[in-house]
């Protein structure tokens, strides 16, 4: 039984190595290090190209929810994650360094993984998973374009946030703690006077942009706007949004400020902290200009300046049934962001459903059913979903995983329940999933 990967990004990587326990062997190809993408900096595999968070660890949360199940159905995404975490609250924050290094040692080590260096530029033949990732190289984009049709593939925006030193941050107009002093006090707070966010917020708006060929605000995925295209929304958008300052009382003045600007640890030493959602196309020095005029940032050393890339996904409903198989074709088989999920876990969550469903087809086993009432489930039922006309990249989420058939007071508890269903059944098919 073999199989070949193309792309050693989250959702590759625990493709592979799903497959690989299950007794497959597999061929991972990568293309780093012998040629990278602009988004990507080390030769590391599943590299954080963005934040380094995966988001929160709550119940009550849907992202929470799939980190979850994962965890128990023995992801190796999940595993390196919690062996790598900084303190973020009642996130899951990694170093990212740390984190990838970690995923790499695994794979590379496992006996039926063999990785093979060098961009692919041809669709292998027999059993394959592309998960090549939303920046995948021209020549393979161009191959997977005549295989799928010329309306098979849309694209959106993507930006990352700049990395600062923490020893640069002016701590006499910060302080370290987290919203309604939930968790540990993990992120750094900069807070801002009406005054302050007013002459900010005029410099953003104004600030000049980097130029992204085909860029257009409209072709942005909502869950990284770019910060400066927030603030062109309106004066307080920004308020509402990444600089909301709700649950954070200034310990100097005891009142919740006009605005306030985190700053989440990004490795483990806690020496790099990144702006908590200000993914940004600004021009390098502009960036610098700006993000100064915080108070606590005056004097911030840019470590890394954000970053702005285009990212590509299929139109999966047309194309991909409920274990993302290429209907035309079910020897092929996608995950990963290219396919329609969007963030970091749901990448992973992806390649996992396909690594275990990839296995047991090839050992004559027939598929495990992961409900829609499963966070796992409802991703791939919402990307296969042919009666979705608008396919956009999704975040997990409530609104896909089927309501409950009870009220319950209280939207924190209805998604308590909701998760608690979802993982009694995890249970269940549990031995299932692991053989």
């Amino acid at each position: 039984m073999e199989v070949t990967v193309i792309g050693a990004g989250l959702a590759g990587s625990e493709c592979a190595w799903q497959m690989a326990r299950r007794g497959v062997h597999v061929t991972l190809r990568e293309m780093k290090p012998e040629k990278r993408t602009p988004a990507h900096t080390t030769a590391d595999f599943a590299e954080l190209c963005c934040s380094n968070s995966l988001r929160s660890d709550q119940l009550e949360n849907a992202v929470g929810l799939l980190k979850e199940e994962l965890r128990r159905l023995d992801s190796l995404i999940l595993a390196c994650a919690d062996a790598t975490k900084v303190e973020a609250g009642g996130a899951l924050a990694v170093d990212r360094h740390g984190f990838a290094a970690l995923v790499t040692e695994k794979i590379r080590s496992h006996p039926n993984i063999t990785v093979v260096p060098g961009e692919v530029t041809e669709i292998p033949e027999g059993e394959v998973v592309i998960a090549s990732g939303p920046l995948t190289s021209d020549a393979l984009a161009e191959r997977l374009q005549v295989l799928l049709g010329e309306d098979s593939a849309l694209h959106f925006f993507d930006a990352a946030a700049p990395l600062v030193a923490a020893d640069s941050v002016d701590m006499d107009r910060a302080w370290m703690g987290s919203r309604y002093d939930r968790g540990t006090a993990d992120y750094v707070n900069c807070p801002m006077t009406e005054a302050e966010y007013d002459a900010f917020w005029q410099a953003l708006t104004a600030a000049e942009e980097a130029p992204v060929h085909g860029f257009e605000d409209k072709q942005v995925f909502e869950g990284c706007m770019p910060v400066e295209v927030m603030a062109r929304r309106g004066h307080d958008t920004l308020c509402y949004g990444p600089l909301k300052p709700r649950g954070l009382k200034d310990p100097r003045t005891g009142r919740e400020p006009y605005a306030m600007v985190q700053l989440r640890r990004d490795n483990a030493q806690g020496s790099v902290y990144n702006l908590v959602g200000f993914q940004t196309h600004l021009r390098f020095p502009e960036q610098r200009r700006v993000f100064s005029m915080i108070p606590a940032l005056h004097d911030a050393e840019f470590l890394r300046y954000g970053v702005m890339h285009r990212n590509t996904f299929l139109n999966s409903p047309r194309l991909l049934d409920r274990y993302y198989r290429l209907k035309s074709a079910p020897r092929i088989s996608f995950a990963g962001q290219m396919t329609g999920v969007e963030g970091y876990v749901e990448s992973a969550a992806s390649g996992f459903l396909v690594g275990v469903e990839t296995a047991r087809r090839l050992r004559g086993l027939p598929p495990v059913n992961f409900p829609q009432e499963t966070a796992i489930g409802a991703l791939g039922l919402y990307v296969s979903d042919t009666s979705v006309t608008a396919f956009q990249p999704m975040n997990i989420n409530f609104g896909i995983i089927p309501p409950l058939d009870h009220r319950v007071k209280g939207k924190r508890n209805k998604n308590a329940e909701l998760s608690q269903r979802s993982l009694a059944i995890i249970e269940q098919i549990k031995e299932e999933v692991l053989a």
